[in-house]
């Protein structure tokens, strides 16, 4: 691993990640059925969020840009629940976890790589409503952020590649994203 990659792995655990590693673009393992999912609407964003599908694009295009990439830089939070129904802890991670991937998108921003792609939990949640649901324009294109499933990541997969647990134990919940370079 690069220099520059290692430091962007401990700059990720200093900003706050739980875990981070770093994973070669040939070690990703994509898979086309996460689209099912999505169709399913089992996140409750499809056709509701400018970055998830339909309107993130179609899949096979999806899998390929992200593939187009050198790298990624994985990272993950953890945060104890009061039990496995706690949904209200549940929410409250996933928003700590998505200003986590705010700060390491302005903290990468000045590496100059030829290309970025970041990827978070679970749809954009940029805004507090999308304004896909009042067919208006995105508000921030440049700071939204569609999900490692959309692009057909295998997730679990991922975790064990870049040296992390995907489950951390009992009345916890863990979120992923990746910060997907081109140098």
């Amino acid at each position: 691993m690069d220099n520059l990659i290692s430091k962007m792995v401990q700059e990720t655990i200093e900003l706050g990640a739980y875990g981070a590693g770093a994973v070669e673009i040939d070690k990703i393992v994509f898979d086309r059925g996460f689209r099912s999912l999505c169709e399913s609407n089992a996140c409750g964003n499809f056709d509701k969020c400018w970055t998830c599908p339909p309107d993130a694009g179609d899949i096979d295009d999806l899998i390929n840009k992200a593939k187009s990439f050198d790298g990624a830089i994985v990272y993950q939070t953890v945060r104890s629940l009061e039990d496995s129904y706690d949904f209200e802890g549940m929410m409250e991670a996933g928003s700590l976890h998505n200003v986590l991937a705010e700060k390491i998108s302005a903290a990468f921003a000045s590496h100059n790589f030829a290309e970025v792609l970041h990827l978070g939990a679970g749809g954009c949640h940029v805004c507090e409503v999308c304004t896909k649901r009042q067919d208006e324009p995105c508000r921030y294109p440049e700071r939204a952020m569609a999900s490692l499933e959309t692009y057909g990541v295998a997730v679990s997969q991922l975790a064990e590649t870049a040296g992390l647990k995907y489950i951390n134990g009992q009345n916890t919940v863990t979120y992923f994203g990746a910060y997907f370079y081109k140098k």
